[in-house]
């Protein structure tokens, strides 16, 4: 079992070991999604998804305890995609100038996902209202900068490398909370904050010395 399908399990009130189980679970997800689009996360409900699922309410219970048990699934495949997207997007490295083309990429791609999605607007919402929740989202924040640290800060001098890993997890925090205004505004406005957002980066990026380099030393009096 993968890492993140182990992550899953963990929400699961039974944990499927057969096919036939698992596929069961994936349904049950793929509905709860469905509805969640359709009518937001407050007209997603347990008895519905029993219901197109094509089985009794047990047979949800059977294996989530409840609605945020399936919201916080929903999540964590959500979350475990937005990382494999990282990772692809950061596979072919060179210098800091790719690094800043990967970021632009991985923020475009952020953005259009979450646009085009309603039900993955909702859910994200819906994590930002629920205590617990949003600690899984700042846990998940952090996992996803420590991954593009891992797969970039090399290319960083080592002196650099400490902060580098902090304005990472804080552009990736600041890029969430930028993301979910901006698909709140009309087309032209949510592009210029992007393209604003990009710059930002640029900016942050630029003060950074490439690996091999070292900061001159202040000259002496």
């Amino acid at each position: 079992m993968t890492a993140e399908a182990d992550d899953l399990a963990q929400r699961l009130r039974r944990k499927p070991k057969q096919e036939r189980s698992r596929e069961r679970v994936e349904e049950i997800l793929r509905v709860a999604k469905q509805l969640i689009g359709e009518k937001g996360i407050d007209g997603m409900t347990m008895r519905e998804v029993a219901l197109l699922t094509g089985g009794p309410i047990a047979s949800v219970y059977q294996y989530f305890p409840n609605k945020s048990a399936i919201i916080a699934m929903l999540y964590e495949q959500y979350s475990a995609a937005t990382r494999a997207g990282i990772e692809a997007s950061l596979s072919k490295l060179t210098d800091l100038a790719d690094v800043r083309d990967a970021a632009d990429g991985i923020l475009d791609g952020y953005y259009l996902r979450v646009a085009g999605d309603p039900a993955i607007q909702d859910l994200l919402n819906a994590i930002q209202a629920d205590k617990e929740l949003q600690n899984m989202d700042i846990t998940e924040t952090r996992r996803q900068a420590d991954l593009f640290c891992q797969l970039s800060s090399h290319l960083v001098a080592e002196g650099d490398r400490e902060r580098f890993g902090r304005l990472v997890f804080l552009l990736f925090q600041l890029a969430g909370s930028m993301v979910r205004l901006a698909i709140t505004l009309p087309a032209d406005e949510a592009e210029n904050m992007l393209v604003d957002f990009k710059q930002i980066i640029h900016g942050q990026l630029a003060g950074f010395c490439p690996a091999g380099s070292q900061r001159n030393a202040p000259e002496s009096a």
